[in-house]
């Protein structure tokens, strides 16, 4: 294919639009019948009826934290929480834990998480070794970049973590063409390379994740001769998006639809506007319906430059969950939500903390396309009547507040 990893990259948008509406209907109905969980959350729901984004969008949304409250409170009889549709056995070949815990599922197959396709976009190719520096203790991060790689027909050194000085020898000995790993540890790799005089010049290309690669680090990596690229993956969702050559933005993997929402809710946003990215996989092994990943981004207008047709995202542009303690009371995203879903008039609302540490101001800033004369006060006793504090509410002109995907904006002063 070419510069593509298959030919599912460059259909049609249409046609692939049409594939994983066919599609959609049979994983919800797949999730009800083989995941307790999903039985629970979406019950009473007709999965043959679900065949769009607008009938997708009547589903609940499914947070992290849900998923880790109903583990826990199933860890005797079933630690995944009722939303594996896994037993163990030889389909499930290892069992992974994230911080929470929260417990993962590996099912089967040679790139169970979907990786090799974004690995390919960043230059992977067969017959390449790969030094794979993530951690291979508990979490699955070193098992989904190895599967990924062996995918795309790569070898891969075991690395792991730590051990600066071993992990230069064996760089300097077997000569890897590229690594996998956080960019912090790429970079302690570099220098430390630098000044010992190890020889790591045949690593031209790296997979990175796990923390943020800001613009400096990546030009930093680029004098060194190292092209380095992204992804976003998740433990519970595998593959969601990854970069390309063309480095603008993220380009979705082909097994997931996902949504923009606004935060606290499960209502889509328009495009370009930040919110809580939220993924439907097509997973069979793990069937996430309408996943709150709790991280934020917006989606892109137009195609990749390298001839990806998909959907593109800006990437990670933060959290979703805001919850703020005021007052003494935790406030959430979702009560901002429900105070502005009282108002017809209301188009767009942020909460601003501010003042001192005891001494704390709330104000509900508000986008309204009109103002009638008791608006301000009736949405004053909204606040009382939701959040139980009392809190100050500005009106402003649509398009005022900052499209950054923050409900709540903790401006206070800890000093």
């Amino acid at each position: 294919m070419g510069d593509h990893y298959d030919a599912l990259e460059t259909r049609d948008p249409a046609q692939r639009e049409a594939q994983l509406m066919a599609a959609l209907p049979q994983q919800v109905a797949h999730a009800q019948a083989n995941a307790r969980a999903f039985a629970h959350i979406l019950a009473g729901f007709d999965a043959a009826a679900v065949t769009s984004r607008e009938a997708l969008a009547r589903l609940p949304v499914t947070r992290k934290s849900e998923l880790l409250e109903r583990q826990k409170a199933r860890r005797a009889t079933d630690p995944f929480g009722g939303f594996s549709a896994l037993v163990r056995g030889p389909k499930m070949p290892r069992v992974y834990s994230s911080p929470g815990p929260i417990y993962e599922p590996e099912g089967t197959g040679l790139d169970y998480w979907r990786i090799a396709r974004a690995m390919y976009a960043a230059g992977f190719r067969s017959g390449e070794l790969v030094h794979n520096a993530f951690s291979y203790h508990m979490t699955p991060g070193a098992f989904m970049m190895e599967s990924g790689a062996q995918a795309v027909g790569c070898t891969v050194f075991a690395a792991g973590v730590g051990q600066t000085e071993q992990q230069l020898q064996a760089i300097a000995e077997l000569r890897p063409d590229a690594y996998a790993g956080t960019p912090s540890f790429l970079r302690i790799l570099v220098e430390k390379a630098r000044e010992s005089g190890a020889d790591v010049s045949s690593m031209r290309k790296a997979m990175t994740g796990g923390e943020a690669l800001p613009p400096s680090l990546r030009a930093w990596f680029a004098e060194q001769g190292i092209a380095v690229y992204q992804s976003y993956a998740t433990a519970d969702l595998g593959l969601v998006a990854y970069e390309t050559q063309s480095l603008e933005g993220m380009v979705l993997d082909e097994a997931v639809i996902l949504e923009i929402v606004r935060p606290g809710t499960g209502d889509p946003v328009a495009i370009g506007e930040v919110g809580e990215m939220v993924v439907t996989t097509l997973n069979p092994a793990y069937p996430l319906v309408r996943f709150g990943t709790g991280d934020l981004s917006a989606l892109l207008p137009g195609q990749c430059a390298t001839g990806r047709t998909n959907t593109r995202i800006k990437g990670w542009m933060g959290r979703a969950d805001q919850t703020t303690k005021i007052r003494g009371m935790f406030v959430h995203p979702a009560q901002v939500a429900d105070i502005a879903r009282r108002f017809p008039e209301v188009l767009k609302a942020r909460l601003v903390v501010s003042g001192e540490m005891a001494n704390d101001v709330m104000t509900l800033k508000v986008e309204a396309s009109s103002a009638p004369q008791d608006l301000h006060a009736r949405i004053g006793e909204a606040i009382r009547d939701v959040t139980k504090l009392r809190g100050d509410v500005q009106l402003l002109q649509p398009g005022s507040l900052p499209n950054d995907g923050k409900v709540i904006e903790d401006a206070r002063s800890y000093k």
